[in-house]
This record gives C-alpha cells, sequence and structure tokens, in this order.
C-alpha cells in the first residue's frame, strides 16, 4: 500500500512537472506572436507615413518621379508581403522591408539634394516620424527575435523537448538581415568638400 501511495506520489509530481513545461511552451508561443504583432504595428505607422511624405515632397516641388514611384512600389510590396504574414513568413517581410527601406534611404537622399524641399516644414516633421518610427520598428524587431529565441530555446531544452511536439511548438524564424548591402558599414565624410 505505502510503494503505491508512493508510486502516485511520483507520477503526479511528474504530471505536474510536464505541464509546467507545457505551459511555459504555450505562454512562450503566445509571447512570440505578440512580439510579432507589436513589429506589425510599427510597420503599419512606417506605412501610413510615406503617403503623407510623398505627397508633401509632390507638393513642394517637382520632384524626381522615379525615385517616388520606387518608394511607393516598395511600400505596396511590403504592405502585401506583411497582409497576411505570421511569425512563420519572417523572411518574406523582411525582404519586403528592407526593399522598401533601400527605397526611403534615396529618397532621403534626393531629398537632401532639394534645399527648397529640405526647408519645407512637413517635410522635415514627417522625416522626423519617419526616423522615430524607424527606431520603433527596430526596437519591435529586436524585442522580437527576443523572444523568439527564447522560445525555440526552451523547445529544444530537456525536458521540455517532452512536451513540445504536445504543445504544438515549431521553431520560430527570426527576423534577420537579408541584403549583404544593409550589412554594409555606411561610409561618413564630414570633411565639408
Amino acid at each position: 500500500m505505502v510503494a503505491f501511495i508512493v508510486l502516485l506520489c511520483i507520477a503526479a509530481v511528474i504530471v505536474l512537472v510536464l505541464v509546467s513545461f507545457y505551459n511555459r511552451l504555450i505562454a512562450l508561443k503566445g509571447q512570440t506572436a505578440n512580439a510579432w504583432k507589436q513589429i506589425d504595428v510599427q510597420l503599419k505607422r512606417r506605412h501610413d507615413l510615406i503617403p503623407n511624405l510623398i505627397n508633401a515632397a509632390k507638393g513642394a516641388t517637382q520632384f524626381e518621379k522615379e525615385t517616388l514611384d520606387a518608394v511607393v512600389s516598395a511600400r505596396n510590396s511590403a504592405i502585401k508581403a506583411g497582409a497576411s504574414a505570421a511569425p512563420a513568413s519572417v523572411g518574406q517581410v523582411a525582404a519586403a522591408e528592407g526593399a522598401l527601406t533601400a527605397a526611403l534611404t534615396r529618397f532621403i537622399a534626393v531629398v537632401e539634394t532639394y534645399p527648397d524641399l529640405k526647408a519645407t516644414g512637413n517635410i522635415r516633421q514627417l522625416q522626423e516620424e519617419l526616423s522615430s518610427t524607424e527606431n520603433r520598428v527596430s526596437f519591435a524587431r529586436q524585442a522580437y527575435n527576443d523572444t523568439a529565441t527564447e522560445y525555440n530555446v526552451a523547445q529544444r531544452q530537456f525536458p521540455t523537448v517532452l512536451v513540445a511536439g504536445i504543445a504544438g511548438a515549431s521553431q520560430a524564424q527570426l527576423w534577420e538581415i537579408a541584403e549583404e548591402a544593409d550589412r554594409a558599414v555606411p561610409t561618413v565624410d564630414l570633411s565639408m568638400k
């Protein structure tokens, strides 16, 4: 009888431990999905700012149409890639957002060459908001990668690996830099030539 009670207690402890690991994985899965949605919120803000910036540039001068078209096209591609985005499609969204970042960088460089346009209050304000949003997107990506890494590591640790399949856990894809050009160190020239 005593042996039966001891075995029952051991079994109960094992079940409680497994339930605890299962619940931890479910919580991490939820945190990863939430972190992804935070990126989505910031990208939406970014996408919403772009038409205002372009309209302000159009209104201020006859702006370079090719540059504007590139930004609009990249924005539309990024919105399309992010429309049904989930943590499993991070690579597609990252590639589209990278193309948008490159187009915006070219756009800002062109704005810098137009002194009248650069001096426009709307352009300056929108550039500041866009810069602030870029920082928010960066922080959201970092938070997502941190959470996704914790989730991925937890799935592979023992004894959590024993309940990972039951919890429906699958590896979350990290947000990575897809373009080699994005990895390049920018050249800064302060010589005032």
